[in-house]
């Protein structure tokens, strides 16, 4: 399946096609364009457009609450994986202003606004972040089985 989003990713952008090949879709092809043309690719080429306001797969709010587009995929598809529920949370954090932001989401848009740097162009940038993701995965999954403590968060001595 195709989707499409605005070019220039930083967080969300990278974070939701991470999501989609390794939760939803192994398969998928991403096409990055002009944030007006988002809606009229997505028609041309049978394309789920994603991050992009005016879709359903972007950010939302429920009562007080701000979500991001990596949100509406999780809700979209059901996906349950506490680790990603954790996930969520940080990629939220590092591309929302909301006020229970994880220490992690700080260091999250820092990295992704210098993979942005970095890349040439959005396809670089989800190669050089997907390990980012990866090891992030593995890090909410540790941290929520106990097997992954910072070092900073141990009690001195």
């Amino acid at each position: 399946m195709k989707w499409v989003t605005r070019e220039r990713a930083k967080v969300d952008r990278i974070a939701c096609p991470w999501l989609i090949k390794r939760f939803v879709d192994r398969d998928a092809e991403f096409i990055f364009v002009h944030a007006e043309k988002v809606k009229e690719v997505a028609k041309q080429e049978g394309a789920v457009p994603f991050d992009t306001p005016g879709t359903e797969l972007t950010h939302y709010k429920e009562g007080d609450k701000e979500f991001v587009s990596f949100d509406a995929v999780i809700k979209k598809y059901a996906l349950k994986d506490p680790a990603l529920l954790r996930l969520a949370h940080i990629v939220r954090g590092a591309d929302a202003r909301i006020p229970d932001a994880p220490p992690e989401s700080v260091g999250l848009e820092a990295a992704a606004g210098g993979y942005r740097v970095l890349a040439k162009d959005d396809f670089e940038n989800m190669k050089l972040q997907f390990p980012l993701y990866d090891a992030l995965y593995e890090y909410c999954k540790g941290a929520l089985d106990g097997t992954m403590r910072l070092e900073h968060s141990r009690p001195p001595g």
